[in-house]
């Protein structure tokens, strides 16, 4: 984009874990039925750009996950780097969780410590995007990806659209976050005619707070006491939350479908996510899409393997160039408790520090967890 995206990095937690207890925290894995899910798809063979401040590509969990990032890519995070206020977090803090969330694979006996990624078959195409969100897209799009995962947002550029419904008409499922103020701004790239908008959801299937709520929200997807792989060491982990969480989720979950059904567009692979998305009972009522829900939260296990007919190409998401379909019927929301784990998220709960009472003992590990908030800087642009 035009104008450089503030430094101002939106995980903001400090303190740190251990890699037992971080695998202890992870409830979205326990919820959505991961192992289950993995006997379907891994994510194997499949792109997942990850779009953002930098990463620490030597951390353990992520080791051989990355593919080689742009030319363009120390120059970005050098620039963003300038832009770090004092006690913030190293520029690579942000983009190394979303890379974890997606494809982390774990380290120790059986890759059983640490954070592990919805997709870890995927590989993470590595882009720092800082003042360069046209260019970077481009890049990605060129350089192989099937996903692009953008959890940054602000204001619109002559290009931003432009380089988004280049990676559409080519095939590429495009995600980013809707922002963390709480308001109802619009804001780009989510803004943008065929982007999966996403907004985080708790361990109950409560929309959170903090999400931007218009009609961007398409989905939502676990973004509230997430760990994390940290950028600052190849050993560090911390709780996070936010819309960047959820969207790098809906990432990993877009790639598993990638890997299940190569031959779907990006439209139809929204199509299963939005037929299969599930609601809390207190908002069985709700029309769809909704400001604060869109269709729902994602279920990756139905998604995976529901038969569901491909629908059109352009899918139920407002497309480029005018091109849309009729909004689907998603009412008929599957009975599963939230996140779609069916008996998961009540042994999610019960069992293996994955419940709210691990969650307040690792969140006494770890001292602080705190809400990503944007902080924008004087262009308006901020890590989502």
């Amino acid at each position: 984009m035009g104008a450089a995206l503030t430094g101002a990095l939106l995980i903001t937690a400090s303190g740190t874990a251990s890699a037992d207890q971080t695998r202890k925290g992870l409830w979205p894995l326990e919820a959505f039925g991961a192992e289950q899910l993995w006997q379907d798809a891994t994510g194997k063979g499949v792109t997942v750009a990850v779009l953002d401040s930098g990463f620490r590509k030597t951390h353990q969990d992520l080791k051989g996950q990355f593919l080689p990032e742009p030319d363009f890519g120390k120059e970005s995070e050098a620039e963003a780097a300038k832009n770090l206020k004092d006690g913030e977090k190293d520029v690579r803090d942000h983009g190394t969780a979303m890379a974890s969330i997606v494809a982390a694979h774990g380290h120790g006996p059986g890759g059983s410590e640490g954070v592990k990624g919805l997709a870890p078959g995927a590989k993470i195409l590595p882009v720092p995007v800082f003042g360069k969100s046209g260019q970077a897209t481009r890049w990605a799009v060129e350089h192989g990806a099937d996903v692009l995962s953008m959890s940054y947002g602000g204001m619109e550029d002559g290009d931003q659209c432009d380089s988004i419904n280049y990676a559409i008409s080519k095939g590429v499922v495009v995600v980013a976050s809707v922002g963390n103020e709480g308001l109802t701004d619009r804001q780009y790239p989510v803004a943008c005619p065929g982007v999966i908008g996403v907004g985080a959801v708790d361990e109950y299937g409560k929309s959170a707070d903090f999400n931007n709520y218009n009609s961007d929200t398409d989905l939502l997807a676990p973004g509230v006491k997430i760990p994390v792989a940290d950028g600052k060491s190849d050993a560090g982990y911390r709780i996070s939350q936010g819309s960047s969480q959820a969207t790098a989720y809906v990432s990993a979950a877009a790639a598993l479908l990638k890997e299940k059904y190569p031959d779907l567009t990006s439209g139809q692979i929204a199509n299963r996510l939005v037929k299969t998305a599930g609601l809390p009972k207190d908002q069985k009522d709700l029309k769809l899409p909704d400001a604060h829900y869109g269709y729902g939260y994602i279920q990756p296990g139905p998604a995976l393997r529901k038969d569901i007919p491909a629908g059109s190409k352009e899918g139920p998401l407002p497309m480029p160039k005018g091109k849309a379909s009729a909004q689907l019927d998603a009412g008929a929301q599957d009975a599963d408790p939230p996140m779609g784990g069916k008996e998961m998220m009540k042994k999610a709960l019960l069992y293996g520090g994955i419940g709210l009472g691990a969650l307040v003992v690792i969140g006494a590990v770890i001292a602080i967890v705190v809400v990503s908030r944007r902080r924008k800087n004087a262009s308006g642009q901020s890590w989502g």
